[in-house]
C-alpha cells in the first residue's frame, strides 16, 4: 500500500476562530456553509482549508498545546511574477497579515516575501521561474 499523492485538508490551530475566519475573509476566501461554530472550512483549488481551535486541535491529536512560535511550517502562495508578489504581500497586509519578510531576489532564483496571519501563521508569496504553472495556477513540476 502506499498514500496517494495529494493533501485532502490543512488545518491551523488559531486563536479565535471568528477572527481567523474574518481575516481570511478579507482576503478573499469564502467560508463554507459545512461550517461550524467552532470550525471554519474553506475551499481551496483541490484542497481544503480549515481554521480550528487551537487548544481543541491540539486535544483532538493528543498533543501538548505548546506557545506559539515557529512550527516549520510555512503555507506557500505563487504567483506568475515579482510584481505579483509584491501586490499579493501588500494586500495580505492591508487586510490585517503582518509583513515578515520583505519580498526580494532569494538566493535560490526566485523572488518572495512572507506574510504571518494573526495566530503567526506563515505565508511565503514567491515566484519562481523554475516551476511552470497551469492555467489553474497550479505548479507543475518535471517527472
Amino acid at each position: 500500500m502506499s498514500l496517494d499523492r495529494r493533501i485532502s485538508l490543512i488545518t491551523l490551530g488559531v486563536a479565535d476562530v471568528a477572527l481567523a475566519t474574518a481575516f481570511y475573509e478579507r482576503l478573499g476566501f469564502r467560508k463554507s456553509s459545512a461550517s461550524q461554530d467552532g470550525v471554519t472550512f474553506i475551499q481551496l483549488k483541490g484542497t481544503v482549508l480549515a481554521l480550528f481551535g487551537r487548544e481543541a486541535l491540539a486535544q483532538d491529536a493528543g498533543v501538548e498545546n505548546t506557545p506559539p512560535g515557529f512550527s516549520g511550517v510555512t503555507l506557500a502562495h505563487n504567483v506568475s511574477s515579482p510584481t505579483g508578489v509584491d501586490a499579493v504581500i501588500k494586500f495580505a497586509v492591508s487586510c490585517g497579515a503582518t509583513l515578515v519578510k520583505k519580498p526580494e531576489k532569494v538566493f535560490w532564483g526566485g523572488y518572495s516575501g512572507y506574510f504571518a496571519d494573526p495566530d503567526g501563521h506563515l505565508w511565503e508569496v514567491a515566484h519562481n521561474p523554475f516551476f511552470p504553472m497551469d492555467e489553474y495556477g497550479h505548479i507543475v513540476l518535471p517527472d
